[in-house]
């Protein structure tokens, strides 16, 4: 494995047509490894606008085969570029049954596998649910369903995806199986109806901080890549950003704007930061049986 990495991020805006975010895309994969990113991440369903802020059937035509046409053209681009490309999609599963999935196609152009997102939002303007299965649990320890990494050719990486932002024990279970970077492709923005600046200023405070929070918490790198543009109600508002594992950021995104970034990354300072702050070290698991309870009522 490479000590350094150099990351690559791409915040862009979309459109209603699929082909024209699929190219745009493309070029800015392109770009970014130009730049000298060894991993691209693209933003959570970059192939068409956010369409989950409506119920329409008619949107379940968007979705595809993982791996399918999608992914057998971006493995082309990651052998052509040697590059580890993380691609979030829609995924048809079987009739009926869809998931928000992120592939992974590593610098050969191997396909790696999927993350299938585990926590599903139902909010106004996020209408998830209606679309979105979620990933399944794993049975066994040979199951590839739940939480996972990827040992790509540059790092072990973990991918998890927007609404799992929020959740500690997404993030904890991936850095435990090995991850050396998180990664989250992102959709997410304020509501243009809005009438309190002060709620929209906290909501991406919240975002941010809650993300930085994991990276201190497990001592891994995290890379939050968000969509940006206005679509329907909602300002998408960018902000991708890299923290390092004390939670400073290494690199923010402005909150309008398309941007592609690469960042370099030193892995060998995990050892560094796990061993100063040895949080691991001091985990007490037999005492967490409590958390697997929906609420812990008393009486």
């Amino acid at each position: 494995m490479a000590k350094k990495v150099n990351i690559g991020l791409v915040q862009m805006s979309c459109t209603s047509d699929v082909d024209a975010n699929f190219q745009k895309a493309t070029e800015k994969i392109r770009e970014a490894a130009q730049k000298g990113a060894n991993i691209i991440c693209l933003q959570e369903l970059f192939k068409s606008l956010y369409f989950c802020d409506v119920e329409d059937h008619a949107n379940f035509s968007l979705a595809e085969a993982i791996p399918g046409p999608s992914t057998e053209s971006l493995s082309a681009l990651a052998k052509e570029l040697g590059v580890v490309i993380i691609a979030s999609l829609f995924e048809k599963r079987a009739h009926g049954l869809y998931h928000n999935t992120t592939a992974v196609l590593d610098a050969d152009g191997a396909y790696l596998g999927k993350y299938r997102k585990m926590h599903i939002p139902d909010d106004p303007g996020y209408y998830e649910k209606f679309y979105f299965t979620p990933g399944d649990a794993p049975v066994t320890e040979q199951d590839t369903d739940g939480y996972r990494i990827f040992n790509t050719k540059f790092a072990k990486i973990g991918v998890l995806i927007c609404w799992d932002q929020w959740y500690p024990e997404a993030a904890r279970i991936t850095s435990l199986m090995g991850a050396e970077i998180l990664f989250y492709p992102t959709a997410i923005g304020w509501d243009v109806n809005e009438k309190d600046p002060i709620i929209n200023e906290e909501q991406y405070g919240a975002w941010q901080t809650v993300q930085r929070g994991h990276a201190v918490a497990n001592g891994v790198y995290v890379v939050s890549v968000n969509r940006v543009g206005r679509e329907a109600d909602q300002q998408f508002w960018g902000g991708s950003f890299i923290a390092n594992p004390q939670g400073r950021l290494l690199y923010l995104a402005p909150h309008e704007g398309e941007v592609t970034h690469v960042e370099e990354l030193d892995l060998e300072k995990l050892d560094f930061y796990r061993t100063t702050w040895p949080f691991l070290r001091d985990r007490r698991v037999d005492s967490y049986r409590p958390i697997l309870k929906r609420f812990i009522d008393q009486p």
